[in-house]
């Protein structure tokens, strides 16, 4: 007579079966980390290249595909009365992940448009009703107002700007604090053979009894050439004397944005003697300090916001550097704020074995 000791197969391979669910949460967040991750990369390393004259290059990630395969394999011990052997049993399971990653070089109609074409004030203006600090998207993304201009990136006195224009976000930032400045938007219909849909941009400047700002209300409405009582003045894009209750507005592109800052990075002197960079941009007027200090170094650093390494040594955003911090995060935003969303044409697809 034989006995045959069979393991349940159900309490084996149960805790096999939620192997989806117990992993997409920690892979979703690594996942994300690391695309984050090196999207800031990305973006510091095209700040360098542009600071001594290399080519920019931008690929986006388009999509990721993480599969999972679960391969399980069980052995049981059978005995007999006379020929009694000892029951064994054994399980095993193994795990197999194959991600799958896929790039697109962005050239061509989609590089014109994410990089090339000026921010829509419309667009831009309302990130500011989100919070983010107005005179630093001002000294990110705009070129001029009206007829005074920001530091540009070309170096000396044409690229060192205006200090009304420092004086003017510094303005405008306090009013922000103090909840005096807005930003409206109005979307006007088609009119059938007239005019076709667009939007329109105010920014607002509310009065206040405050004895301090009282001033800087004044002095930000005669700047917009607005009267006594007026209160909100329509945002235009261009450059030049604006009309009655107009401010004109000069937006950058993404490479103006990204270029803006590399001319900030106070590279080695040794690399401006050699004529393979120019000096940084110095700024005249209120807080004029760099948006986003870019240290260099000849060692990996320890407590990095971002780093890379270019030409043997390493550009990084220190961690302990919030403002820094802030203005590349500013940056990020700019950058997915301005991609388009034209078909792909070149795709690289590259599947990863782990």
């Amino acid at each position: 007579m034989k006995k045959i000791t069979v393991v349940p197969l159900i309490l084996l391979l149960s805790g096999c079966y939620g192997v989806g669910s117990q992993r997409l949460d920690r892979d979703q967040l690594d996942y994300s980390q690391a695309l984050i991750g090196s999207s800031k990369q990305q973006t510091l390393l095209n700040v360098v290249r542009l600071r001594y004259a290399d080519t920019p290059g931008f690929l986006d990630t388009t999509q990721l595909i993480s599969g999972y395969q679960l391969q399980r394999n069980i052995a049981i011990g059978v005995g007999s009365d006379s020929n009694p052997i000892r029951p064994a049993g054994t399980i095993g399971a193994q795990i197999q992940e194959s991600p799958t990653f896929t790039f697109q070089p962005v050239t061509g109609d989609a590089y014109a448009q994410s990089f090339l074409r000026p921010l829509p004030p419309g667009s831009l203006l309302p990130l500011a009703m989100g919070g983010l600090p107005i005179d630093i998207l001002f000294r990110l993304s705009v070129q001029s107002v009206n007829l005074i201009n920001n530091a540009g990136a070309i170096g000396g006195d044409l690229g060192r700007g205006s200090p009304e224009f420092f004086e003017l976000i510094y303005d405008l930032r306090r009013l922000q604090i103090a909840g005096l400045l807005g930003i409206q938007l109005e979307h006007s219909e088609e009119i059938p053979g007239k005019t076709p849909a667009f939007d329109r941009v105010f920014l607002t400047v509310s009065s206040t009894t405050d004895p301090i700002l009282v001033e800087v209300v004044k002095a930000t409405r005669q700047f917009f050439a607005m009267g006594p009582n007026d209160e909100r003045v329509e945002v235009i894009y261009g450059a030049g004397k604006p009309q009655r209750g107009q401010v004109r507005l000069l937006t950058r592109t993404m490479l103006g944005v990204l270029g803006q800052i590399a001319y900030q990075i106070d590279v080695p002197q040794e690399d401006i003697d050699s004529g393979r960079t120019l000096p940084k941009i110095i700024l005249i007027g209120r807080n004029t300090k760099p948006t986003v200090f870019v240290h260099v170094s000849n060692e990996r650093p320890k407590l990095s916001f971002v780093s890379i390494k270019y030409n043997n040594k390493f550009y990084f955003i220190s961690d302990t550097d919030y403002p820094s911090k802030l203005g590349f995060t500013m940056l990020q935003i700019l950058m997915e704020l301005s991609k388009t969303t034209k078909n792909p044409g070149a795709v690289l697809t590259i599947p990863v074995n782990g």
